[in-house]
C-alpha cells in the first residue's frame, strides 16, 4: 500500500512538474520582451544607465552654476563703468606692470620739472612717456572689461544647455522608473515559478528514493508488544541505593560535624578536659515543665528579668527536671566539704553560659532551706541580677565601696552602707540581694580594693553563705581577683557553647592563682542525647507536678 502511495504522489508530482516548465518558460519569455522593447538595462540589479547619466549631468550643473556666479561677479562690476573696479577684482599681470611703470614715471616727471623746470627736454620726453603708458592702460583695461563681458555669457548659455539636458534626463528617468516597476512584478512571477519547480523537483527525487528503497522484499515477521514491566527505573534497587547512600551520607555528616564541633557538649568532655569534679547537669530549658510559658522559658536560659522571683525554675515548677538539678547542684556543693562553704564565687570562661541565671537559683534555694543568703552582683560591667529579682540598681556594691574607700581615706573606721544597697526578697524572708549598682569608671580598682575584702569578712559574720556572681573569667580579671578571696568557686560551662579551649584556659588561670574550684556545672545539657540519655528520667516528677497541680 505504502508503494503505491508513493508511486501515485511521483506521477502526480511529475504532471505538476511539467505545467510548471510551461509557466517557468513563458514568464521568462515575458521578462526578456519587455526588457527589449523599454531598453530597460539591469546594472547588478540595483541601477541603470539613465540613471548614471542624470547623476552625472546634475554634477555638471551644479559645476556650471558656481563657474557662472563667479563670472556674473566679474560682469556687473563692467556694468558700473569703472574699469579700474574690473581690473583690482581681475588682477592682470599686464595692468598691474603698466601700473607700476606709471608710478615710476610720475616720480621721474616730478623730480624732473622741479630739477630741470617745465621746459627742458627731458621733462618734455618724460611727459610724453607718461601719457603713452596711461594710453595703455586704458586700453588694457577696456580689452579686459569685453573679455569678462564674454565669459560670462558663455558661462550662463552652458548653463542653460546643461539644465535643459538634466531636465530631458530626468523626463527619461521617470519613464524608466514606470517600466521599472512592471518589470520587477515580471521579475518577481518569473523566479516564484522557477522556485517552485526546483522545489517539486526536489519533491519528486525524494519520492522516487522512496518508492525505490519500499519495493525492497523485506517483511514483518512478529509484530512487537509493549512490556508488561518497565525496563527502567528500577523503583526497588532505586529506594535501597537511595537508603543506603543516605544513611551513609548521614553517618559522615554525623562524624564530620563530631570532628569540627571544637566544644563542650557532655560530662565525658568535662571529664577529659578538666581535673575538678562535676557538680551536677542542668538541663535545656526545652525540658522545663510544659505549663511554662515560652517567655519564661526564655528568661531562665538568658538570664533576663522575670514577672516576679517567684516565676524562677525553682519556684514556679519545683518538681521539674531542672529544678531537681539545682537541688542536686546545691547537694553536691553543701556535701563535697567537711564544711559548707560560706563564700560561693559563681563564674564562667566566656559571656552567656548561664551563671546569672546558676547564682539566682542557687540562693533561692539555699535560702528556702533557712538559710540566710547574701546573693551580690559582683558583675559590675554588665550586671543583671536587679533585673531578674526586680530590684532597685540606684545603690549596690559600686556604692558601697566607694563609701568605704572615702572613709578609709579619712581614717575612719566607721563602716557605712546605704539603705537601698541590701534589698529583702518577699516571699523568701531569708533571701537578700544586693546589685552591682550604678556604673563606675573602675570596676577592676574596685574590685581588687580592701574594701571589697572587708566587705566578704563581714559578710561571712552576718550570713550563711554568700553567692557572688562574677564576670566571666577570660573577659575581665575581676573574677580572677575575687576567687582568691572565695571559699569555693563554681565554673559554670554550657554544653555546646563553651569553645573547649577556653574551658581549658579558663580552669589554668584560676589554678595559677590557687583558687579553691570546687567543680564545674554543665548547663544547658540536651537530655535527648544519647549521652545524657538516664537523665530524662527527672519527666517522672514533672510529670507527678502535673497531676497534683490538675
Amino acid at each position: 500500500m505504502r508503494f503505491d502511495s508513493t508511486m501515485q504522489t511521483s506521477n502526480w508530482l511529475t504532471q505538476q512538474l511539467a505545467e510548471l516548465a510551461t509557466k517557468v518558460q513563458d514568464s521568462q519569455q515575458k521578462l526578456l520582451d519587455y526588457q527589449k522593447e523599454h531598453g530597460f538595462i539591469e546594472i547588478d540589479g540595483k541601477q541603470n544607465s539613465a540613471t548614471t547619466r542624470l547623476e552625472d549631468l546634475n554634477k555638471e550643473l551644479t559645476a556650471a552654476q558656481s563657474d557662472r556666479i563667479n563670472k556674473e561677479a566679474g560682469y556687473r562690476l563692467t556694468l558700473a563703468e569703472n574699469p579700474e573696479l574690473t581690473a583690482k577684482a581681475e588682477r592682470d599681470a599686464l595692468i598691474e606692470k603698466l601700473h607700476a611703470q606709471e608710478a615710476d614715471l610720475k616720480t621721474q616727471y616730478a623730480q624732473a620739472t622741479v630739477q630741470l623746470g617745465p621746459s627742458n627736454p627731458k621733462v618734455q620726453e618724460l611727459s610724453n612717456q607718461l601719457k603713452e603708458t596711461q594710453r595703455e592702460i586704458t586700453a588694457e583695461l577696456h580689452k579686459m572689461s569685453d573679455r569678462v563681458r564674454t565669459q560670462y555669457f558663455e558661462a550662463l548659455a552652458r548653463e542653460k544647455m546643461i539644465r535643459a539636458a538634466v531636465e530631458e534626463q530626468k523626463q527619461q528617468a521617470n519613464k524608466l522608473n514606470e517600466s521599472a516597476i512592471e518589470y520587477s512584478l515580471l521579475k518577481r512571477d518569473a523566479e516564484s515559478n522557477r522556485q517552485l519547480y526546483e522545489g517539486l523537483l526536489q519533491k519528486l527525487k525524494e519520492a522516487g528514493v522512496s518508492a525505490g528503497l519500499r519495493s525492497s522484499n523485506i517483511q514483518v515477521v512478529d509484530v512487537a508488544q509493549v512490556p508488561a514491566v518497565p525496563s527502567e527505573p528500577n523503583i526497588p534497587l532505586n529506594l535501597l541505593m537511595a537508603a543506603v547512600l543516605g544513611l551513609g551520607g548521614g553517618i559522615v555528616l554525623a562524624l564530620i560535624q563530631e570532628r569540627f564541633n571544637r566544644t563542650v557538649r557532655s560530662p565525658h568532655h568535662i571529664q577529659v578536659l578538666s581535673s575538678f569534679p562535676q557538680l551536677g547537669i542542668i538541663p535545656l530549658e526545652s525540658k522545663v515543665g510544659p505549663q511554662m510559658s515560652v517567655a519564661q522559658r526564655l528568661s531562665l536560659s538568658s538570664g533576663q528579668s522575670c514577672t516576679d522571683p517567684g516565676d524562677l525554675i525553682v519556684s514556679s515548677d519545683p518538681m521539674s527536671p531542672m529544678a531537681e538539678c539545682y537541688r542536686g547542684l546545691v547537694n553536691s556543693l553543701l556535701l563535697s566539704a567537711a564544711v559548707p562553704p560560706k563564700t560561693i564565687l559563681v563564674t564562667s570562661a566566656i559571656t552567656g553560659e548561664g551563671k546569672t541565671t546558676t547564682s539566682v537559683n542557687l540562693a533561692i534555694i539555699l535560702a528556702r532551706q533557712g538559710r540566710r543568703v547574701l546573693l551580690v552582683d559582683a558583675d559590675l560591667r554588665r550586671p543583671g541580677i536587679h533585673k531578674i529579682m526586680r530590684v532597685a540598681a540606684t545603690d549596690g556594691l559600686t556604692t558601697v565601696l566607694r563609701i568605704r574607700q572615702n572613709l578609709q581615706a579619712r581614717a575612719s573606721t566607721v563602716p557605712s552602707t546605704p539603705e537601698g544597697a541590701i534589698h529583702r526578697i518577699p516571699g523568701i524572708p531569708k533571701l537578700f540581694v544586693m546589685p552591682a549598682g550604678p556604673m563606675d569608671t573602675e570596676p577592676a580598682e574596685l574590685i581588687a580594693s580592701d574594701a571589697m575584702q572587708d566587705l566578704l569578712h563581714e559578710w561571712n559574720l552576718q550570713f550563711d553563705h554568700v553567692i557572688i556572681d562574677s564576670p566571666p573569667v577570660l573577659v575581665v580579671s575581676d573574677a580572677v581577683r575575687l576567687s582568691v578571696g572565695a571559699d569555693s568557686v563554681i565554673l559554670v560551662v554550657r554544653s555546646g557553647y563553651t569553645p573547649q579551649d577556653a574551658f581549658a584556659r579558663a580552669q589554668e588561670v584560676l589554678m595559677q592563682v590557687n583558687a579553691a574550684v570546687m567543680g564545674v556545672v554543665l548547663n544547658a545539657a540536651d537530655l535527648a542525647s544519647p549521652e545524657l540519655s538516664y537523665y530524662s528520667q527527672y519527666g517522672y516528677y514533672s510529670s507527678s507536678s502535673q497531676l497534683r497541680k490538675g
